[in-house]
């Protein structure tokens, strides 16, 4: 596939479209929220500052599809990316409450057993929530409580930071969604310590912004980061982390159940790669942070190195956020 197609492909990724979504969110909620910096709609929790240090609150809805089809893997999914959230601003979790509707005791089962078997398999507790099994389809809401000293934010990139991905590629697609599972039949004990490295990074300042790799894509997420912080990107496809057998253009759609972007300042990448490295996990330099407005990407071939661009936030927005102004304190979207 040529870049140009790979382009066209990614543009018309379902779940980027859904972060267009949050514009209009944006547009009814204005300016609302707690009044701290770190509190801007396109983070991945909502920040509370609490005395020294900041609570971190976010929740997760499910697309009824991926419930219907498999309801346990979705309350695993539950506990699982609102943990990703947490970590992706350098937080560490306290708890989580769920919301569930079943279509009867069997499919209710199975969430609640995929929900508890993240649970125990990270270490944080479930607290509460809400259940109805009375309902004609399965939907699933979950939401989690945590906490951090110095938060990562998604508006904080600069122009000339690096941009670094770290993934876990030691997994397998759960099928027929792009959801690469790398959790699942993980040690627990690699699992919490795999998570633990974000919030160390952040207190140790290596890195300064962050957002985990969502439904969007590693592209779509990049561009997210970007919009928060009014910057642009050079991103080259061919340093991306990803297993050697999987195309390209479906690596890009996927939602890695351990995948994080991070900010950092040169001098920090090679110290920030060994932290990711020195636990079995893939990292690279993928990119450098500018000024353009603009998410240019490059792929290397036999042909040669293609380059283009994958979106200009100068002329289209993706979430309607305009970080030049920061008028919009709501967070956790």
């Amino acid at each position: 596939m040529s870049l140009e197609a790979l382009i066209t492909s990614l543009r018309q990724h379902k779940g980027i479209a859904h972060k267009q979504d949050i514009d209009g969110v944006i547009q009814i909620l204005g300016k609302q929220g707690f009044a701290t910096e770190e509190a801007w709609i396109g983070d991945d929790c909502a920040v509370i500052p609490h005395g020294d240090s900041n609570l971190l609150l976010a929740i997760e809805g499910f697309i009824n599809e991926f419930v219907a089809h498999d309801a346990w893997f979705a309350g695993w999914c539950g506990v699982m990316v609102n943990l990703s959230d947490i970590a992706a601003m350098g937080g560490r979790p306290i708890a989580v409450v769920d919301a569930l509707w079943s279509a009867g005791d069997a499919q209710g089962a199975a969430l609640m057993e995929g929900l508890q078997a993240a649970a125990r398999a990270f270490g944080v507790p479930i607290v509460g929530g809400h259940t109805n099994t009375r309902c004609q389809q399965g939907q699933l809401a979950v939401a989690i409580l945590g906490e951090a000293k110095v938060p990562l934010s998604s508006f904080a990139a600069r122009p000339g930071d690096r941009l670094v991905a770290a993934i876990d590629l030691r997994g397998a697609y759960r099928e027929p969604f792009d959801n690469w599972d790398a959790a699942t039949s993980a040690p627990p004990e690699r699992l919490r310590g795999d998570l633990a490295l974000l919030p160390a990074i952040a207190e140790s300042g290596l890195a300064h912004a962050a957002k985990d790799i969502s439904q969007a894509g590693l592209l779509g997420t990049t561009l997210m980061l970007m919009e928060c912080s009014g910057v642009g990107a050079r991103l080259n496809l061919s340093a991306v982390p990803r297993p050697a057998d999987i195309d390209l253009a479906r690596w890009l759609r996927s939602f890695p159940s351990f995948g994080y972007l991070l900010a950092c300042p040169a001098e920090s990448v090679a110290p920030l790669l060994a932290q990711f490295q020195a636990r079995g996990l893939a990292a690279a330099d993928i990119g450098e942070f500018n000024t353009s407005l603009r998410l240019d990407v490059t792929l290397d071939s036999s042909a040669g190195r293609e380059s283009g661009v994958f979106w200009d936030l100068g002329s289209e927005r993706l979430m309607g956020i305009d970080s030049r102004t920061k008028e919009s304190h709501h967070a956790g979207h």
